[in-house]
């Protein structure tokens, strides 16, 4: 039993794995759309707060809503270029609107998509788990070396300072044991920002601007309005996020050995949809699983969904308290960096281990693998290919997971046809009494 202090580091520690993405969406979407500074701190307050309150939601769990998996959500890039879109031609409100309405969507459509998951035997769950973790290096080396756009990009003290963190992390690893062990990258984390901070890389100066307490009002920015064409655009986007989460929960299955039963999913996303329905009346974003934070499960061996419990409690206090959320942002980001190598690493090795299961000998299995990893590793490194497409279809294709996932389902389904493999229990959901084995028997 974890005492209060051990839960604590241990959750903060997954809050730091994800905080940078999530408070990068209110960031861009905010820059964007040329808010106040007061309305871009509302954002990222608003953002922490629900992101919170939906992990909180999935964490407990319920007869209809809920995975019980150690699943941390948070708000989905997916869903930045249609706000800024949406808002943009119209207003934010109709951007609400259109989040709320979505999210109802995805409360009804769960358990629909929930019979689609026999087209996930353990084939297809190995290669996307190891899409999730090759496409998000390309998210690590962007802040390791400064973070995309930034002056000091490349530069050798941002290589430093992510190697520093690195070896931090895989010291205390190699060395330490127990509880230390468990929280290494919180402690190369605070390793690296020390070494930045004798370096003069760390600010505090937006710590002292940030307000003492901003609670989220729903519907800040007035109330929402409606249009059709907002709405369908946003299904879409979640449609999206629901392939994305699948892929989460699968690995996250595999990080803490657990059979992952089609129910658990189901109510994992009809759980997303109340999240991002709450963040359409906070004024906040859409919500999907965090992949970020399977590295994390997979790198500590810690599997107590109290952990996750605690890192929801801690994200709902920096929501309210702003002074204390913009005290976690004077992390560089090649610390930050640094410790994402090693996070999104094991991800990718969660998949490669769930694929030694399989027999690739077999000339099927061989393909289906080695085109969806192809595929979702070239959209997630290349997006641009695909800008002269439409709208709907370019948003689809440029995410890696889901681009990758697709082509591991169709060729699945075609591959596979004659030797009449589809939804077999051997390889995945073959009905309800076996869930999804992450495993060939």
């Amino acid at each position: 039993m974890l005492s209060k202090q051990k839960l604590f580091a241990l959750g903060f520690q997954h809050v730091m794995a994800m905080y940078a993405g999530a408070i990068a969406v209110p960031l861009i979407v905010g820059g964007a759309l040329h808010l106040t500074p007061a309305q871009m701190a509302y954002l990222v307050a608003a953002d922490l707060f629900t992101c919170g309150i939906a992990t909180l939601l999935q964490i407990m769990g319920t007869r209809f809503f809920g995975s019980r998996l150690p699943v941390i959500l948070g708000c989905t890039f997916t869903a930045v270029g249609p706000i800024i879109a949406i808002a943009s031609t119209s207003n934010l409100a109709t951007a609400y609107g259109a989040i709320i309405l979505s999210g109802i969507f995805v409360v009804l459509a769960a358990p629909l998509y929930g019979k689609l998951l026999r087209f996930f035997p353990t084939v297809v769950t190995g290669s996307v788990v190891t899409i999730i973790g090759l496409s998000l290096i390309p998210v690590a080396m962007n802040n390791v070396a400064g973070g995309q756009g930034s002056s000091d990009f490349g530069q050798p003290r941002n290589l430093l300072l992510a190697l520093v963190t690195l070896l931090v992390i895989l010291l205390v690893n190699r060395l330490a044991k127990g509880f230390l062990r468990s929280i290494s990258v919180l402690i190369g984390l605070f390793a690296g920002t020390v070494v930045a901070y004798g370096m003069g890389m760390v600010h505090f100066a937006p710590v002292a601007e940030a307000s003492w307490v901003s609670v989220a009002q729903p519907f800040y920015f007035g109330k929402p309005e409606f249009s059709m064409m907002a709405v369908c655009t946003m299904i879409i986007v979640n449609i999206v996020s629901m392939v994305e989460s699948t892929g989460v929960y699968l690995a996250v299955g595999k990080a803490i050995d657990q059979k992952v039963e089609q129910k658990q999913i189901v109510n994992g996303l009809r759980s997303e949809g109340l999240a991002i329905m709450l963040g359409g009346i906070f004024n906040a974003f859409p919500y999907t699983a965090f992949s970020q934070n399977v590295g994390l499960i997979s790198l500590t061996r810690v599997k107590s969904r109290n952990v996750i419990f605690a890192a929801g409690g801690i994200m709902v206090v920096l929501g309210l308290l702003p002074k204390l959320a913009a005290l976690t942002t004077v992390i560089p980001n090649a610390v930050l960096g640094g410790a994402m190598i090693v996070m999104f690493g094991s991800v990718a090795a969660s998949g490669m281990s769930i694929l030694s299961e399989v027999d690739l000998r077999k000339e099927s299995n061989l393909l289906i693998a080695a085109c969806s990893i192809a595929v979702g590793l070239g959209s997630a490194v290349l997006p641009q290919m695909f800008d002269q497409l439409p709208s709907f279809a370019k948003m689809l294709l440029q995410n890696g997971i889901v681009s990758g996932s697709i082509t591991a389902i169709v060729l699945n389904i075609v591959l596979t046809r004659k030797q009449g493999e589809i939804g077999q229990k051997r390889d995945g959901f073959g009905g309800s009494t076996e869930g999804l084995m992450i495993r060939n028997k």
